[in-house]
């Protein structure tokens, strides 16, 4: 999202786990949105929450949720 904001292209490389699990997992997502999983064969359920903040009162979008 910072990407699109600043018109830059930038990336990130999440490490984490499977809720269900717990297996240790690692994610990458670009600036456009597009998330791909590391390890072969994983397709992880991963959402992007769309938020407007225009009209977000919350300190951040994870106080939203």
């Amino acid at each position: 999202m910072q990407g699109q904001l600043r018109n830059e292209k930038l990336s990130a490389h999440i490490e984490t786990e499977c809720a269900h699990c717990h297996q240790p997992m690692q994610i990458e997502i670009d600036s456009d949105l597009n998330i791909q999983s590391v390890e072969p064969g994983a397709q992880p359920l991963v959402f992007t929450p769309m938020v407007d903040f225009s009209t977000l009162k919350d300190p951040s979008i994870i106080d939203a949720f």
